[in-house]
């Protein structure tokens, strides 16, 4: 026989088992499909619309006017307004707005005389030309962000005055909290852990159901009294330390390399740590209920593993993505555990102050095994 038309036996052979394998086809043309979308639409390091608050001790037509000039840059957008300092550094902390503006009580006189924003009549000292016009409190822990804001320190208000500006002073001062040097690692090492937990925890149980199917021990536990749900516990419980010691790794290797402090509770970080794990390892067991091979598993967590990544907050913020890219990541835990564990190893933040995130992992952990358990039930059945 011709080799041509045995290596084309062959080729025909593997097309057909494509063909009927629609999960691995649809694989094919989803992941793809969704790099694009996100890397399209979802990612932007651009951002706009940010959400920031207030602190107004003018409360005068003023400030109104300058809080309107500020959001039609549409870098930023007022979403809270407080009534005091420790209130708004409190929501920055618990990252419920990215920056605040804090705005003088003698704002008028500040512009008058600050020539920066351009006015005519000369300053009554050098202390008074340098004072800025307002002060922005900055979430320094994601540098884009950061940067975007500090993108508005010579913002221009000629619209408040007539006369054209000078460039000699910057009209906000900016004050960068949690990370002033602007280092990077600061905000990676802590994102890390959580994208190092989401592929390891996702991979090691996505497999574990149809491990047991491959390899004939699905008989073997179908005869014995083990439970559903007691089954997928037992799956995930080994998992959970090995988990435990991948964090330690990787904050203590951040804090000895790179000098990234644990600012926070370590027990605090504990109890984060274990309810994402345990959501992570969850997800895996409900992708091992679906799949039917190994192979199957293991595009499945490719698939679940690229919007957990990219739409986390760990690269791009969170801030520059669409409204359904958002609505995406809020479901997916990747992006509630970074919060939590760059708020209590960077900020010092407690728990409580995100309640909802630690509900969703909760919640999350508690409808996975119940969905993985109803399903591996319906198998044996």
């Amino acid at each position: 026989m011709n080799p041509f038309v045995r290596v084309s036996a062959i080729a025909t052979k593997e097309l057909l088992q494509l063909k009927r394998d629609k999960m691995t086809f649809g694989m094919i043309v989803m992941i793809p499909l969704i790099q694009l979308l996100l890397f399209g639409f979802a990612i932007n390091t651009n951002v706009r619309h940010l959400p920031v608050g207030v602190v107004d001790y003018s409360h005068s037509g003023l400030s109104r006017v300058l809080i309107q000039t500020i959001e039609a840059t549409q870098v930023v957008t007022f979403t809270r307004h407080f009534t005091n300092l420790p209130e708004a550094e409190q929501a920055i902390a618990s990252a419920e707005v990215r920056a605040v503006l804090i705005i003088p009580s003698d704002v008028s006189q500040r512009l008058v005389r600050n020539p920066s924003v351009g006015l005519g009549s000369p300053p009554a000292s050098d202390a008074e030309t340098s004072r800025p016009v307002a002060q922005w409190l900055v979430d320094g822990s994601d540098t884009i962000i950061a940067g975007a804001i500090k993108g508005l320190r010579r913002m221009p208000l000629v619209e408040l005055l007539d006369k054209p500006a000078n460039r000699q002073t910057p009209t906000f001062e900016v004050t960068l909290l949690y990370n002033p040097e602007q280092r990077t690692v600061v905000n990676i090492v802590p994102g890390l852990a959580a994208v190092i937990l989401t592929m390891t925890m996702i991979m090691f149980t996505s497999a574990a159901i149809v491990r047991e199917r491959e390899r004939g021990n699905m008989e073997m536990l179908i005869t014995t009294p083990v439970r559903p749900i007691e089954l997928m516990i037992g799956k995930i419980l080994p998992y959970i330390f090995i988990g435990a010691i991948q964090v330690v790794i990787i904050l203590g290797l951040g804090f000895l390399l790179f000098n990234v402090p644990v600012n926070g509770s370590l027990l605090q970080l504990a109890l984060a740590t274990l309810l994402f794990i345990t959501a992570s390892l969850t997800l895996g067991l409900i992708i091992s209920t679906i799949a039917k091979s190994q192979l199957q598993s293991m595009q499945m967590t490719i698939f679940v593993l690229l919007p957990s990544i990219l739409l986390s907050g760990f690269m791009f913020p969170y801030e520059g993505m669409p409204l359904a890219a958002q609505y995406i990541a809020e479901a997916l835990p990747a992006t509630h555990f970074m919060r939590l564990i760059r708020g209590v190893v960077l900020k010092d933040v407690e728990i409580i102050n995100m309640a909802p995130d630690i509900y969703w992992l909760g919640l999350f952990t508690l409808g996975g095994l119940a969905v993985a358990s109803i399903r591996f039930k319906k198998r044996l059945d």
